[in-house]
């Protein structure tokens, strides 16, 4: 991994509109985003690529968030995931953090809270990676 190493992160949302405010925020900071509407679509690109960070929602057609993150999990434990969802419960909440998630945020959300978690999963990834902040 060089300086040029770009984190990586697949965005998982089955409103476009998610994607449309969020993709270019964070490519503006530097992040390499490849977004998605459809769990199936990006359930065949995890099986290709790990991501650095995966920003899911949970309440989706076809395969739902937890089933999703828990493939990306199985997959590549470095992987940091964010699960972002407008049926926010205890239950939901707990229940994602059991599988090892390293943050929740409730829709409707605002763009500096995201990236702030972002910015701590980012961190996070980069010590497990032993490539500790310089």
């Amino acid at each position: 991994m060089n300086e040029q190493h770009k984190t990586t992160i697949l965005l998982l949302d089955d409103e476009p509109i998610v994607s449309k405010r969020l993709q270019p925020a964070l490519e503006k900071k530097g992040y390499a985003v490849e977004s998605f509407y459809q769990s199936s679509a990006a359930l065949e690109r995890i099986r290709e690529k790990d991501f650095d960070i995966v920003i899911t929602d949970l309440k989706m057609e076809g395969v739902d968030g937890m089933q999703f993150l828990t493939e990306v999990k199985e997959r590549s434990p470095r992987t940091e995931v964010i699960v972002i969802t407008g049926f926010a419960t205890m239950e939901t909440a707990k229940e994602s953090l059991r599988k090892g998630v390293f943050d929740f945020l409730a829709k409707p959300f605002k763009l500096g809270e995201i990236q702030e978690i972002i910015r701590r999963a980012e961190a996070s990834v980069r010590q497990s990676d032993g490539l500790g902040e310089n």
